[in-house]
């Protein structure tokens, strides 16, 4: 089962994003690990080694917005890492803007109709609540009539025949991967993501690999290539919509490429 504890989740995140960091070019006598050692990452966000340490261990520490700020900047966290650094600490990043959450509005079920391709909506643990015909047409093996599981994350890693409909699926699934993070950074107590992350942990390996990776990223756009079994190879832009009320809420749309 994997750690849910926000404390060690937030210390294993800044000790690999430390880790990942690229040698310092003076660095001095021999590394026996990659990336930073603790002492330089301290001097750098202002530190105390010791103190860091403790916050890597998980230990009872507290991080106040400013220095969760120079630990962001000397990690060299993107916009989205940086959120999740936030999220972990329990802290508000004066930086962003804060979500409000809410209960699944109802009216939104009926948005993917309005559009003429395919459309879909997902709710916090990435399960399809509605979807157009265009949708179902396309992901006839996640949303068509005969499709029993809806769960975006769970169709990607465990139906075998998503690995051959998706176009680049080493690549695209790492993404997947690497932006529910930041989804579950924000809610790591919450039981029905933890079960799901625990069952994809358990059923699938290249879940389990991408996951330790504690690579994080929003959910962008971009082209997204399909091998439909009868209408051939397919190519579309993608784009993600967050509704401001009810941030829980992705309607994702694609558009053809023509």
């Amino acid at each position: 089962m994997s750690d849910s504890n926000p404390r060690r989740l937030l210390g294993a995140f800044i000790r690999s994003h430390r880790e990942h960091l690229p040698t310092p070019a003076k660095s001095i006598g021999r590394r026996r690990t990659p990336g930073w050692r603790r002492e330089e990452l301290a001097d750098a966000a202002g530190v105390s080694v010791t103190w860091l340490t403790w916050l890597e261990q998980g230990r009872e520490v507290q991080a106040s917005v400013t220095t969760l700020n120079r630990l962001a900047q000397a990690l060299s966290l993107s916009p989205a890492e940086r959120a999740s650094l936030f999220d972990l600490a329990g802290r508000h990043d004066p930086d962003t803007t804060a979500e409000v959450p809410m209960d699944w509005l109802p009216q939104l079920l009926t948005l993917p109709d309005h559009f003429n391709g395919p459309a879909y909506l997902i709710d916090r643990v990435w399960t399809a609540r509605a979807w157009n015909r265009q949708a179902a047409e396309l992901f006839v093996d996640w949303l068509g009539v005969d499709s029993s599981e809806r769960n975006l994350l769970n169709y990607v890693f465990l139906n075998a025949k998503a690995q051959q409909f998706i176009v680049d699926w080493p690549d695209r699934a790492r993404r997947l991967a690497a932006e529910f993070r930041a989804d579950y950074h924000r809610r790591p107590l919450d039981g029905e993501l933890q079960r799901l992350v625990d069952q994809l942990l358990t059923r699938s390996p290249a879940f389990a690999h991408y996951w330790q990776q504690q690579t994080v990223l929003h959910r962008e756009g971009g082209e997204r290539r399909f091998s439909h079994s009868l209408r051939g190879l397919l190519s579309y832009r993608q784009t993600t919509l967050v509704v401001a009320m009810q941030p829980d809420c992705k309607l994702v749309c694609l558009v053809p490429n023509v």
